[in-house]
């Protein structure tokens, strides 16, 4: 015992003593690896399934405030953590960057595109960034201001374990043990659900096999931070399993983590207060008493809406600001407003919990109005209308061919094990969604966000073998709420208005929370209030987002997003009962307007047939370099896709299209009651048409295409050339038929076998060893007579 504790005063002192190279701590039962030149310390996290997590820091890229590598199988992920020295000035926010990059490199692959090298980042990459941010963001203190970014770089990736998990825990750990502000550790898992059984961390085979795609983060306590998800149909109370399983799982991590900062961590810098903290009371008792009347009034009148109440806010700060800076001049304006503000929100939160009414005269489990309307034009394939409130959401959906699925680039099919979408959602949020002007430009991290959301939301109602590529658009014309959960609902009922077989209907809606703790102190939550169906400023005001969409049957996605270090298990169990009820309150008005796919098929609608040909008739269908398909999409529309040598896939716009394109592939094609049926072993006379050096062209029939008959198949001898046996073209000439070649397809015809058999003389004389040596010798130099038989 003596021997361990001297071990571990050994490690505390580390920096100083650089000589240790391994070390046990009896206090955590790991194993942390140090070099000589310097402390690189490693944690090895044993999950209960047997899976085994790695992370190390203080190896890689020394110059960064903190840099971690967490491993699991052959997957590694470094994340560095860098901030500046001192706050930006004016910043009122948390200036926090995640950079998330998918490297060819690490799976041993080069890019596909022009410049050989890794350009913009991609959609999932872009999702992966969101991930770590909604995570990490939370526990940074409220006056921390300062500019800081996290890379987070793949090192080597197996195609078994997800990187965005390990970027996770590394970012955690880094920020752990930088001397950045962060009230950290988290961890994170992920949780697959395979016949049943929940899986923690699953491999990527697993991940296609499973009911369920749930990441969750956490820190102390069991309190959960952040959750993303897809299911395909969960039920409820799967789904509350897994999270309960994931908090557990995460513990391990956080309690190696928190041992880990102790040890290596460095100190936290201080945080400059801001100048809000350091205003002189006289001067926040002035705004909170000009303010505080006015603003308990707009916040209890429920005749507001979005627009009218915003205006109402505004015109009390522009009013008190002036007054106070009039009175203070030594105060500068922002700081006024950045207390108003402050005292803006204090009033909203505390009006819930004394009056349990909302801003707009609504019950907490109560939602707003809901209209929606389908089949709004005749040109578009399915169209809805949702309105929520004053969140209005325009869906529409485009029904093509599978040629135009997307393709996604090798990293990201290697991860995901999907090589191409067949569903798409598009989400779109104009500035004028929130009367505001705006430059439209490439689409941002936050419209990717909400749109593949909804797309998880609704993918698991498709069918697995619908023949068409299905876009799906959501146009946000208004916003007060959520509008991605809009658009799972507007989305659901346009699939069905556009006759796709969907399972069964989807919604969505959004749950907000406001908390209140004692003294201030996060850890200790003193009461809350869960909030249904939030609007905007209720969002912006409260402790959470939790997105939660799915059918009656069960969840298919959920997304939840907190601005405090975490809430405990009981709050979001009691979040997704009121979830689940609200779900099934907004799927039974949608069902008065839809309740399944439309049967009846409209004309704009697009049609699929399958074409089967022989496999010798593929020259006439393609044509010389694709000129015929070509030709055909452009004079109709419509496509054709091999699926084998003999099976095609003829995809065309409309009904009238197909039939003009049915058209035009029978003209191409010799047209099948035209072709006699040939027996097999039969004889036919046939046509010389063209004389090659490999044989004759000839054909059996008018219009037929020519068919080779070999120069091995003229004659029962030896012919190099068919002008040796005087054929010519336009002679004709008696073949005999074999059916088809199996692998070519064409034609297997013979002339040899009708020739009468010809004796052939074969001679065993050896040739003469000179022009005056008529006599052959044996080998034994003797001549013999039976060398010069011949055998017929």
């Amino acid at each position: 015992m003596m021997y361990f504790r001297r071990k571990y005063l050994n490690l505390l002192n580390c920096r100083l003593h650089k000589t240790i190279t391994l070390t046990y701590l009896p206090s955590c039962q790991k194993l942390l690896h140090t070099s000589s030149s310097g402390d690189n310390p490693q944690v090895e996290i044993n999950f209960s399934n047997g899976r085994k997590l790695n992370i190390s820091v203080g190896k890689y890229a020394r110059f960064a405030n903190a840099t971690a590598v967490c491993e699991m199988g052959d997957t590694a992920v470094m994340v560095t953590a860098v901030a500046k020295n001192k706050p930006q000035a004016g910043v009122n926010f948390m200036p926090l960057v995640v950079d998330y990059r998918l490297k060819n490199a690490a799976s041993g692959r080069i890019p596909m595109n022009f410049m050989r090298r890794e350009l913009g980042p991609s959609e999932k990459e872009i999702l992966s960034a969101r991930l770590i941010d909604r995570s990490i963001r939370p526990l940074f203190p409220l006056d921390y201001r300062t500019e800081t970014q996290l890379v987070c770089n793949i090192l080597a990736m197996d195609a078994i374990y997800s990187p965005d998990i390990l970027a996770i825990n590394a970012a955690s750990a880094a920020l752990s043990l930088s001397d950045i502000p962060w009230n950290g550790p988290i961890g994170a898992v992920r949780l697959g659900l395979c016949d049943g059984e929940l899986v923690i961390n699953p491999t990527r085979r697993e991940l296609q096999n499973s009911q369920l795609d749930l990441v969750v983060s956490a820190t102390k306590q069991n309190l959960v931070v952040m959750l993303e998800g897809k299911g395909n149909m969960v039920l409820q109370q799967d789904l509350l399993k897994a999270i309960k399983q994931g908090t557990r799982e995460v513990y391990n991590i956080v309690q190696e983590l928190d041992r880990l900062q102790r040890t290596f961590g460095k100190e936290k810098r201080p945080i400059e207060p801001s100048q809000t903290n350091q205003m002189p009371a006289d001067v926040i008792e002035a705004v909170r008493s000009m303010g505080e009347m006015r603003l308990r009034d707009i916040f209890q009148n429920s005749n507001h809406d979005k627009l009218s109440r915003d205006q109402a806010v505004n015109e009390v700060r522009s009013d008190v600001v002036d007054k106070v800076w009039s009175s203070y001049p030594s105060v500068e304006p922002i700081v006024i407003t950045e207390e108003f503000n402050r005292l803006c929100k204090t009033i909203f939160r505390n009006l819930l919990f004394e009056t349990s009414k909302r801003c707009d005269g609504r019950d907490f489990a109560d939602l707003r109005k809901i209209q929606c309307q389908v089949d709004l034009y005749k040109p578009l394939h399915g169209s809805s209308l949702f309105q929520r409130g004053q969140t209005q959401v325009f869906c529409t959906v485009a029904l093509d061919s599978q040629e135009s699925a997307m393709k996604l680039d090798t990293v990201t099919a290697l991860e995901s094990g999907v090589k191409a979408k067949n569903f798409m959602l598009h989400y779109e949020f104009p500035p004028y969604a929130t009367g505001e002007v705006g430059r439209i430009g490439p689409v941002g991290r936050r419209e990717l966000g909400h749109g593949a959301l909804a797309e998880k939301a609704l993918l698991p109602t498709l069918p697995n073998d619908f023949p068409f590529t299905v876009r799906l658009t959501s146009e946000v014309l208004e916003s007060n709420g959520s509008s991605s959960m809009a658009t799972v609902c507007a989305g659901s009922m346009a699939l069905m208005d556009a006759g796709v077989p969907v399972s069964s209907p989807t919604a969505g809606v959004a749950i907000g929370l406001v908390t209140k703790y004692e003294n201030d102190d996060t850890k200790h939550l003193e009461d809350y209030r869960i909030l249904t169906d939030i609007l905007g400023i209720e969002d912006y005001m409260g402790d959470m987002d939790m997105k939660v969409a799915g059918t009656r049957k069960g969840f298919t996605a959920i997304q939840a997003d907190l601005k405090v270090p975490g809430i405990p298990l009981k709050v979001v169990m009691e979040s997704l009962q009121k979830a689940t009820d609200a779900k099934t309150k907004i799927l039974d008005i949608m069902s008065t307007v839809i309740k399944e796919p439309r049967k009846i098929g409209k004309d704009c609608w697009p049609v699929t047939e399958r074409l089967t040909i022989e496999p010798n008739q593929r020259v006439r269908l393609i044509g010389p370099s694709g000129i015929n398909l070509k030709k055909l999409y452009l004079e109709t529309g419509a496509t054709v896709t091999a699926l084998d040598e003999t099976n095609f896939t003829l995809f065309a716009p409309s009904q009238a299209a197909m039939d003009e394109s049915k058209e035009i592939i029978e003209n191409l094609l010799v047209i099948k009651e035209r072709i006699p049926d040939l027996d097999f072993g039969g004889i036919y006379s046939a046509k010389i048409i063209e004389i090659r050096d490999t044989g004759v062209m000839v054909i059996l029939y008018p219009n037929m295409p020519p068919a080779l008959l070999h120069n091995s198949q003229l004659d029962q001898r030896k012919v190099a050339h068919p002008s040796a046996l005087g054929l010519e073209v336009g002679q004709e000439i008696q073949v005999k038929y074999f059916g088809r070649d199996p692998v070519s397809g064409f034609m297997r015809l013979s002339r040899k076998v009708l020739q009468p058999a010809t004796g052939i003389v074969q001679t065993l004389q050896k040739p003469s060893l000179s022009s005056g040596d008529t006599d052959t010798k044996t080998p034994n130099n003797k001549s013999s007579p039976e060398d010069s038989s011949a055998v017929s």
